[in-house]
């Protein structure tokens, strides 16, 4: 806990550099973690003068030179731009060494992509800004990554999507045909170069510009081959509806596909890309009807200089053009639910009616007190004001866990679920002990992060450990597998191996008694500066929403494992998070912040979803009810639970200049059904604005019912052996 937002300086050496062989390796480490933004410094996002001193050096001096990047996110490479072979390796947890000897013995080969452009950080849009106390304006509005740097023409070190390998490939579009209003891009690739390798065929489009300011592309759809030999080829098939490239009309409040001519791309990275057909729209066609959401920031979005249209001229120059009708293009106006009905109070039952299918949830719910239903809408708190109790190692029955859902209704048999934070696989205790039946997780080493701590936190430390580790403590150990950061996952672009982690994740879970995965998070890696960058897939919210759905149906298929993606929404910086405004316009959270999350929804249906720290636009997440209710269930159909992040009723650190803390009766009003890990002030603020119309989230009792209704589900779902869905979906 003392160690959240520090690490450890990259120190400045003299080591020899002669050695027999013409083969040298440089490893750049960087590291990874949450609580801290990363700073344009040395030993940060800069090299050191020791790294760029050794780099040139070892380059000059051998005839084979390999830079490897040891790292979860960009490092200006500026200074060591002339080094021919520089590998991304990532961070890929366990096997990282295996994976190194494998690509550098030419055993194995890289065919990975970039999810994120690298370009000198002055020139991201959301430098300007980052980081501030109270407040961050996302002015940048949609032209997030390579969407701000494709229309504006800025140079960069290397693209989004671009990735070199040991052999060259061949793209050639075969065929493009439009029907039922879904467009399938068939193409060819032919490995033309002398190894094996994989290519990642990417789509992008360019829409209209004349009712709405639009980026110059956008990834609309991709795929990857399979392994293709020297001389072989693999015809790949992708297919997108035409309503993926639909825009948002902040006035009329609906998608749309504006009239004229949308360009279809296919290449290898942003910057690689041909146009391969044109679709021509008629009409402008209102997609999806919706409400607005979100509130609005106190400034105008950067838009670009106006972009001629793409119909007016490749009508007459691209082949094939195909026409589309506006008639014939579907559209609905979503329902939205505001009313929740109380349940009328029925005799109490127990949770093991409900399982054996002789009550129903609604059965149960009537049942419980006030009391109760509040309890049900907090995690398993403690009376206890040590924050350390909370964060970390929290779970009285798995060691290390992050948390629990409550104990306080094991009169009625409710089972308690237990949830393990991630990101790279499930983190526990590595060791622990049993006290009195509960399990304990034992510190670690503190050796190595000793110059972290002041002498009065190393001596409480050091006498912690004496005494958990005694000669008659009886210590358990429970070893978990590091898979790749989300960001490595997403640079494979390939949604099978996602969910091949994911799969890991959820066998051990099992082994563990791990119900709730706290992961993934696919949050928009809008500015390199952001310290948990490595921790989210990409810059582009499509493949964000591909990797988490792929991920989550990895780790769902695995009975009675539940993932919780996460942060919703914004959690794009990681200064002053607990109180930090995240000012940014409907239609960029929209198209660019919610979009991933809707994808993995729509996709995956992962059983959890966690809000984030930050406020949108003055008012925190977890207490927006037209982002939780309106658009997570009545627009996408989530089904899950909604849960906070930890402590963001309370706060860790000093509070906030400008924002307060969220409120749990907030959480519970707009449809936050969980706050974690919950404290007895949380309890209390919800049965305060039960009996308190003053209270500024009064609640009614049918709202709270709604909340651990969702809880309840979560539960029965992921402990009802031999699954009974018609329960589950009561």
């Amino acid at each position: 806990m003392l160690a959240i937002g520090k690490s450890a300086p990259e120190p400045e050496y003299k080591l020899p550099l002669g050695g027999d062989g013409d083969v040298a390796l440089y490893v750049i480490g960087r590291i990874s973690g949450e609580g801290a933004d990363r700073k344009v410094e040395k030993g940060d996002l800069l090299l050191t003068e020791t790294e760029k001193r050794d780099i040139l050096a070892l380059n000059k001096k051998y005839k084979h030179f390999v830079l490897v990047l040891n790292i979860g996110g960009l490092v200006d490479l500026n200074p060591v731009k002339d080094v021919k072979s520089i590998l991304l390796m990532g961070q890929l947890g366990n096997v990282s060494g295996d994976a190194l000897a494998d690509v550098l013995t030419g055993k194995a080969y890289p065919s990975g992509k970039l999810t994120m452009t690298w370009a000198d950080i002055e020139k991201y849009p959301s430098t300007n800004g980052f980081g501030s106390v109270n407040d961050t304006d996302y002015r940048e509005g949609i032209y997030v990554g390579y969407r701000y740097f494709d229309t504006a023409k800025k140079d960069l070190l290397y693209p989004f999507g671009f990735g070199m390998g040991y052999t060259e490939f061949l793209i050639t579009t075969e065929d493009v045909v439009l029907s039922d209003q879904n467009l399938k891009v068939i193409v060819n690739v032919k490995n033309i170069g002398a190894f094996p390798g994989k290519e990642v065929v990417q789509v992008y489009y360019s829409a209209p510009s004349e009712m709405l300011d639009q980026s110059y592309q956008s990834l609309v759809s991709y795929a990857k081959t399979n392994e293709l030999k020297s001389g072989k080829s693999e015809k790949v098939v992708i297919t997108f509806p035409v309503e993926a490239m639909a825009s948002y009309d902040v006035k009329s409040a609906s998608y749309v596909l504006e009239k004229g001519g949308y360009k279809i791309r296919v290449g290898n990275s942003s910057r690689n890309t041909k146009t391969v057909c044109v679709i021509f729209l008629d009409q402008t066609a209102i997609i999806k009807k919706v409400r607005n959401i979100g509130g609005t920031p106190q400034f105008k979005d950067w838009t670009p200089q106006k972009l001629d249209c793409p119909c007016k001229e490749e009508k007459k120059q691209i082949s094939p053009i195909l026409e589309l009708k506006a008639t014939d293009i579907k559209s609905f106006e979503i329902q939205y639910q505001d009313v929740n009905e109380e349940l009328t109070e029925r005799t109490p039952c127990s949770w093991k009616e409900v399982e054996r299918g002789e009550k129903t949830l609604n059965d149960f719910i009537g049942g419980l007190t006030e009391n109760q239903l509040a309890y049900l809408c907090v995690g398993a708190f403690k009376n206890t004001g040590d924050l350390l109790e909370v964060i970390g190692n929290a779970s009285s029955i798995v060691a290390g866990a992050a948390g629990e859902t409550t104990h306080q209704l094991k009169e009625l048999d409710v089972p308690v679920v237990v949830m393990a934070d991630g990101p790279a696989g499930i983190r526990l205790s590595q060791e622990y002990k049993l006290e009195d039946g509960i399990a304990k997780g034992i510190s670690s080493s503190i050796d190595s992060m000793i110059f972290m701590y002041t002498p009065e936190e190393v001596k409480s430390m050091q006498e912690e450990n004496t005494q958990e580790n005694s000669e008659t403590t009886h210590i358990y150990y429970q070893y978990c597998t590091a898979i790749p950061i989300g960001t490595s996952i997403a640079q494979s672009w390939n949604d099978k191996l996602a969910k091949d982690c994911g799969n890991i994740v959820g066998e051990e879970m099992k082994q563990f008694g791990v119900k709730i995965w706290l992961a993934p998070a696919l949050n928009i890696q809008r500015s390199p500066l952001c310290g948990r960058n490595f921790e989210y897939f990409s810059e582009d919210p499509y493949i964000s929403g591909c990797m988490a759905a792929a991920m989550t149906q990895g780790v769902q298929k695995n009975a009675g494992c539940a993932v919780t993606i996460k942060h919703y929404a914004c959690n794009n910086q990681e200064t002053n998070r607990f109180f930090s405004s995240s000012n940014v316009s409907e239609r960029a959270l929209r198209e660019i912040y919610l979009k991933g999350f809707e994808i993995c929804v729509k996709k995956a249906q992962p059983l959890s979803l966690m809000t984030s720290y930050n406020l949108i636009n003055g008012e925190h997440v977890c207490n927006r009810k037209d982002l939780l209710t309106s658009v997570l269930r009545d627009e996408w159909g989530f089904q899950g639970m909604v849960m906070t992040d930890w402590l963001v009723t309370g706060g860790m650190g000093s509070k906030g200049e400008k924002w307060p803390c969220a409120s749990a009766a907030g959480n519970v009003k707009s449809g936050n059904d969980l706050t974690m890990p919950g404290m007895p002030s949380d309890f209390k603020d919800i049965l305060e604005a039960l009996h308190r119309k003053e209270h500024p989230y009064s609640l009614s009792k049918a709202e709270l019912q709604n909340s651990a209704r969702h809880v309840l589900k979560l539960i029965l779902k992921l402990t009802c052996k031999g699954e009974k869905n018609e329960i589950y979906n009561q």
